[in-house]
């Protein structure tokens, strides 16, 4: 593997982690130095760390809020 490319991914914990759990990439970057575009976008899929990840993530979350707000609410109706 390329210095360069071994020296990116020491650095990014994330990516090191993410091709310990895949090691198919590990030989895909041996082979092909240019896939680190493909890898960074799928170690940010496999961590859920994507745009459509994070907004669901907030979207449920913003649903437990409300769901619990609404439970207050009934509850102090009840009195």
């Amino acid at each position: 593997m390329r210095k360069e490319i071994s020296d990116y991914i020491k650095k990014d914990k994330k990516i090191q982690r993410f091709i310990r759990e895949n090691p198919r990439w590990y030989r895909s970057l041996t082979r092909n130095p240019r896939d680190l575009q493909s890898i960074r976008l799928s170690s940010q899929d496999y961590f859920q760390q994507t745009i459509p990840h994070k907004v669901e993530k907030f979207s449920n979350t913003l649903g437990l809020a409300s769901m619990m707000l609404q439970m207050y609410q009934s509850m102090g109706e009840g009195d």
